[in-house]
C-alpha cells in the first residue's frame, strides 16, 4: 500500500476511502499545516521528507514542480470527481499497477462522458 500526503484541497471522502483500502494517508490538517498558505514547493518538500506521495487536485502547479525535478516520493494529480467512490477506485487501481511512486507523476482523471 502507498503512503500519501493529501494536499489541503483534497477531498476528505477520498482520503477516507483510500484509508479503508489500506493506504496510509496523512492530511494537511492532521500534519498541522492547514490554513497557512504554504507554497506548493514546501508541500512537496514536506511530503518528500516524510516519504509520502502528494495527493492533489492542484494539477498545474504540481506538474510544473515534477518537471523541474523528479526527486520526490511521488505526485498523484487528480481531476475533481463528485463520485468519490469512483475516484478512490481509480487512484487505487493506478497506483497498484506501479512498483513504486518514487519520482513518478501519476495523473488520475475523471472519465469523460459526452
Amino acid at each position: 500500500m502507498a503512503s500519501f500526503y493529501a494536499n489541503e484541497n483534497f477531498p476528505r471522502q477520498v482520503v477516507e476511502g483510500l484509508r479503508a483500502l489500506g493506504h496510509d494517508v496523512l492530511t494537511t490538517q492532521e500534519a498541522g499545516n492547514a490554513g497557512q498558505a504554504i507554497p506548493d514547493e514546501m508541500v512537496l518538500e514536506f511530503a518528500t521528507r516524510s516519504e509520502r506521495a502528494v495527493l492533489t487536485l492542484n494539477r498545474r502547479d504540481f506538474i510544473r514542480l515534477h518537471r523541474r525535478s523528479a526527486d520526490h516520493a511521488g505526485i498523484v494529480v487528480c481531476t475533481e470527481d463528485p463520485d468519490t467512490d469512483r475516484q478512490v477506485a481509480r487512484i487505487h487501481e493506478v497506483i497498484a499497477s506501479l512498483p513504486s511512486l518514487a519520482g513518478q507523476l501519476v495523473r488520475v482523471n475523471r472519465p469523460w462522458h459526452p
